[in-house]
């Protein structure tokens, strides 16, 4: 059986409008999403200065005082917008893994511009994914940093649908009307330096998989860094280029490729040898807009191939998933890290 690893996919002809090169770095794409549904994404143009700005917006915020960051608290479980404290959620368990809490921190934003007077924003439906956003107060450059890059990764989101279009065997268009009021979110994620000897079976992240279309990544190389499993079991560390993206598949992009395409269970591994150094990772959920039906792709079926799934609406199966995540109310003491 030959190595498996991440690889490294520069986008950039892609994004130029480069056809033939297009094609070549579809086939890519398939054959990466169908081995380890995991790739490293280069050139892809999204500035190192905006992405250093958000990393130090984000950074400078969970420096704080853990009062000032209880000042914007996540308002409910359900909720994906504001402070999370260290320790209150256990990833493992959306798999049914019972675990202790995860030895993490974050901040979570969702959609920037979403018009008020639109009932399509307003439907009951809508509400978790459309929530306004909580900012804090400080540091001044938090909002602005973490919007800015928010839209600029929510456009190579759409993007890089397209090209997964084409790996597909579609038209580079085909998700475009599916996408064009996505649901997606963002999570600002801070790992503290470790200053207790972690619980039997507690990791930084727990090994789950992602729940939507794909996740964008951007992380450091530290030690203590991402692991994917691969189809034969083993963890493999993932290392990215400086300046790379990591992208990987949700649980919704495997259900609509039939499962042509995984998503594939990954974790954030506590750092080897001693070492307690912190760790900071900017990660885009995309997801499609919230009423469109996931359902069998054309391309991904045939006489011996029936789809595997119903069909079922975005909303529908974000649900199902965030229901199976163990969260834990933690009190002031507990937080601290």
């Amino acid at each position: 059986m030959r190595d498996v690893h991440v690889p490294v996919i520069d986008v950039a002809p892609f994004l130029a409008g480069d056809a033939a090169a297009s094609r070549a770095l579809a086939r890519e794409v398939d054959v990466a999403c169908r081995e380890i549904g995991f790739l490293t994404v280069v050139g892809h143009a999204v500035p190192e200065t905006l992405i250093e700005e958000a990393r130090d917006a984000a950074l400078g915020f969970f420096r704080l005082p853990l009062g000032e960051k209880l000042r914007t608290p996540r308002p409910s479980h359900e909720s994906g917008r504001g402070y999370t404290v260290f320790g209150d959620q256990a990833l493992a368990y959306s798999l049914g893994v019972e675990t202790p809490p995860d030895l993490q921190e974050s901040f979570g934003i969702g959609p920037l511009d979403a018009p008020p007077d639109d009932p399509y924003y307003a439907a009951p439906e809508a509400w978790t994914f459309f929530a306004p956003n909580i900012w804090p107060s400080a540091p001044i450059e938090f909002r602005p940093a973490l919007s800015r890059y928010f839209a600029k990764i929510d456009i190579l989101s759409r993007r890089l649908m397209g090209l997964f279009a084409l790996a597909l065997g579609l038209d580079e268009r085909y998700f475009d009307d599916k996408v064009d009021r996505p649901v997606s979110s963002m999570r600002a994620v801070h790992y503290p330096p470790l200053r207790a000897t972690p619980q039997p079976g507690q990791l930084r992240a727990g090994a789950h998989s992602d729940y939507g279309s794909l996740t964008i990544l951007q992380t450091d190389d530290d030690p203590g860094c991402l692991q994917v499993k691969t189809r034969r079991g083993d963890w493999i560390d993932v290392f990215p280029p400086p300046g790379a993206f990591v992208v990987n598949l949700g649980d919704l992009m495997s259900r609509w490729t039939n499962e042509r395409w995984i998503s594939t269970l990954h974790r954030v591994a506590i750092p080897p040898d001693g070492r307690d150094g912190s760790r900071l990772s900017l990660v885009f959920f995309g997801q499609p807009n919230y009423d469109a039906v996931i359902e069998c792709l054309p391309t991904c079926r045939g006489p011996d191939n029936p789809p595997r799934h119903p069909p079922i609406s975005t909303v529908e199966l974000s649900r199902s998933k965030h229901m199976k995540v163990r969260y834990k109310d933690v009190g002031y003491e507990a937080a601290r890290p």
